[in-house]
């Protein structure tokens, strides 16, 4: 597969965001295993994991601080509902305590990347800085 690179892709490089992707793709491989009678309790996590990334993608692309600002903090809401979610199924012993414990570190690493994120682009409102490249991470050479 080609890498197809433009201005409003670079969310792919930030770090939060591969993250995100990762903390998705565990969550659904950690759903697969529970019972068909949590059909709809898995779905919303999913969703919750999956509207992570999502929001992080659509706030960068939005290309407004403030709309990106408004998007990490939709992504850290649903961070809390997957957060919450998970920490059921571990209470009811649909998911195991060490299975649980692998998704809690990436949770934690991804939650804490997100909400310095946020902190940074706030920080650059207050300093009525405009949308410039500063926003985008930085190319390696």
């Amino acid at each position: 597969m080609s890498e197809r690179r433009n201005k409003n892709r670079g969310f792919k490089q930030l770090h939060v965001w591969q993250h995100a992707l990762e903390l998705y793709k565990l969550t659904i491989e950690m759903l697969e295993t529970m019972h068909f009678q949590h059909q709809k309790s898995k779905a919303n996590t999913a969703d919750a994991a999956h509207s992570i990334l999502r929001n992080i993608a659509e706030g960068y692309c939005r290309r407004s601080a403030k709309e990106y600002l408004n998007f990490l903090n939709i992504a850290l809401a649903s961070c809390g509902e997957l957060n919450s979610s998970m920490l059921a199924f571990n209470a009811s012993k649909l998911i195991d305590d060490e299975s649980f414990e692998t998704f809690d570190k990436l949770h934690y690493q991804t939650e804490n990347e997100l909400l310095a994120l946020a902190h940074a682009i706030q920080n650059k409102i207050n300093l009525k800085q405009p949308w410039d490249e500063s926003y985008a991470p930085k190319k390696k050479d």
